[in-house]
């Protein structure tokens, strides 16, 4: 067999390979969700990163073969004039999950500690006081019987030019460009230090920051799904199967800086 043969039989194999352990997550996250309604639980995942880091490829993916009734996808637009003069978690707040819900943030009230702060859309009195405030925000959220699982989509320099040049060539992908993708390869460095002042100011145990590496989109989707049936308890779980690879996923420390964890 030739090389390129060779080559296209290991990209097909691996599709299946894939599409194979995709579709018995699913049936994994619909086995959670019969839970989710029966025992009336209450389901916050928060889905951060990048611009072009995967998170609507992710959220898809999850969302794909469950109950519209019962799961929500929340993605925000630029806050109005109104939105601007209310209390900064104001706007989320309505859109929290209820009794027998699962609710995915596409970016959420984190806003403020990444694209906010780069791209000077708050002041700094506003940066500081949500840096001060969220963790008791959120520790409200888990007293109130809400589940909060927090992932960050981490993709190096290279990977994001890749993608967003890809997303500006396809036709089908126009809506996703924005004025803040034109400038995120130049705003890189300030991101990365906003993501890392993020992560030491709002890791707590109420509410860990999960990280995730991305590079590799379809190895993230399927680790992301891992890990949140990991971490809920539901009926008929197949343990082997939703063990997350922890070279993929894994919690935020402080190490993790040190360490080169993260894209720098």
């Amino acid at each position: 067999m030739g090389y390129c043969r060779l080559k296209k039989k290991k990209a097909k194999d691996h599709q299946e390979g894939y599409k194979q352990t995709l579709h018995l997550l699913q049936i994994e996250l619909v086995k959670l969700q019969n839970q989710i309604i029966k025992s009336d639980s209450k389901i916050l995942v928060l889905l951060e990163g990048r611009d072009s880091a995967g998170k609507d490829g992710v959220i898809k993916r999850i969302v794909q073969h469950l109950s519209p009734r019962e799961t929500r996808v929340v993605a925000l637009g630029k806050p109005s004039d109104r939105d601007r003069t209310e209390w900064y978690f104001q706007r989320y707040t309505p859109h929290l999950p209820a009794a027998q819900e699962m609710v995915l943030f596409n970016r959420s009230w984190y806003n403020r500690a990444g694209v906010e702060r780069v791209m000077s859309f708050c002041s700094d009195a506003q940066y500081y006081e949500f840096l001060e405030t969220v963790g008791s925000y959120e520790q409200l959220l888990v007293r109130s019987g809400i589940k909060l699982f927090k992932y960050y989509l981490d993709i190096d320099r290279e990977e994001q030019k890749r993608r967003l040049k890809a997303r500006r060539r396809d036709p089908l992908k126009q809506w996703k460009i924005s004025p803040i993708d034109s400038v995120a390869q130049e705003h890189w460095d300030e991101y990365s230090k906003a993501r890392n002042i993020m992560f030491s100011r709002t890791h707590h145990l109420s509410a860990p920051w999960n990280v995730v590496r991305a590079n590799d989109k379809k190895v993230a989707r399927l680790n992301i799904i891992k890990d949140l049936l990991f971490r809920i308890e539901y009926k008929g779980k197949d343990e082997q199967l939703v063990s997350p690879d922890p070279n993929v996923v894994f919690p935020f420390e402080e190490a993790c800086l040190a360490k080169g964890l993260l894209a720098p």
